[in-house]
């Protein structure tokens, strides 16, 4: 009887795992280009650059901003100061801040020049005019007696005045004289009109004939921002704003009693 031949089997096939690393143990290495991988260990090769902000020491003015911001978004903020986070638009800005930087007040050099001419005048024989200067009004109990005698035209407020009490009844007073009032951004801008570091409000009392259309125009403007809105802004409450984990706290807890509700009906 004739022997049987024997049937070849296949081998299976490598894992994949296998299959890889095999593969890349085939790769040449080029000889010229040596191989040093780092070691990030303590004395060895430098750390790659990371966002290192949540570990800095910040100085404490910063500490102190970014507490109170987040302090005003939390608490509750009663009308007469949640007020002063609503300001004039910018492009209304824009037009107000032309018009106040027509009527700035002259410098101290201006001011000795401008004396010196008169005293030469003075000294030729000749009459020296008194012009009346046309200048933005600056300082807090100063527009108060021009907002009380009604002789504002336009008060302009800073919204960023601290201690706030300084200026948070400034509004109400307005209102009640029948004077208009506006709210803008920062107390540093106001002072450059007036060469201060900053200034708490700018009333503007008397003007020239050719910006008298500005000011109405402004004055338009403003009024339906602050004064029509009057009883909206003494009802409005400002803050309440909870973090992203309490939002997402009571957003869960809203959903499971709208599940629970739902399975009950």
């Amino acid at each position: 009887m004739a022997p049987q031949k024997s049937a070849k089997r296949k081998v299976a096939a490598l894992p994949s795992n296998v299959r890889s690393t095999a593969s890349k143990g085939d790769k040449q290495e080029n000889p010229l280009f040596e191989r040093r991988p780092r070691h990030f260990g303590i004395g060895q090769d430098i750390q790659p650059k990371r966002n290192l902000s949540r570990f800095i020491k910040w100085p404490k003015y910063v500490n102190l901003q970014r507490q109170r911001k987040i302090l005003r978004m939390r608490l509750k903020v009663p009308p007469a100061i949640n007020q002063f986070s609503q300001t004039l638009d910018r492009n209304t800005a824009v037009q107000l801040f032309k018009l106040l930087a027509k009527y700035r007040p002259e410098t101290q050099q201006e001011k000795k020049a401008r004396l010196n001419a008169q005293a030469e005048k003075v000294a030729a024989g000749q009459q020296a005019e008194a012009e009346k200067q046309l200048v933005v009004k600056h300082g807090i109990n100063h527009i108060t007696n021009l907002v009380e005698s009604k002789k504002a035209k336009l008060v302009v407020i800073a919204n960023d005045v601290d201690p706030i009490e300084i200026v948070v009844w400034l509004p109400a007073l307005c209102r009640k004289m029948g004077v208009p009032y506006c709210i803008v951004k920062s107390k540093s801008r106001l002072g450059t009109v007036v060469h201060q570091k900053t200034a708490t409000a700018l009333a503007i009392v008397d003007i020239k004939d050719e910006d008298k259309q500005s000011l109405a125009s402004l004055v338009e403007a403003v009024n339906a921002n602050f004064t029509a809105k009057s009883d909206e802004i003494r009802r409005t409450w400002g803050g309440g704003i909870m973090g992203t984990k309490s939002q997402a706290k009571v957003a869960k807890r809203e959903a499971a009693l709208a599940r629970e509700v739902k399975l009950s009906a």
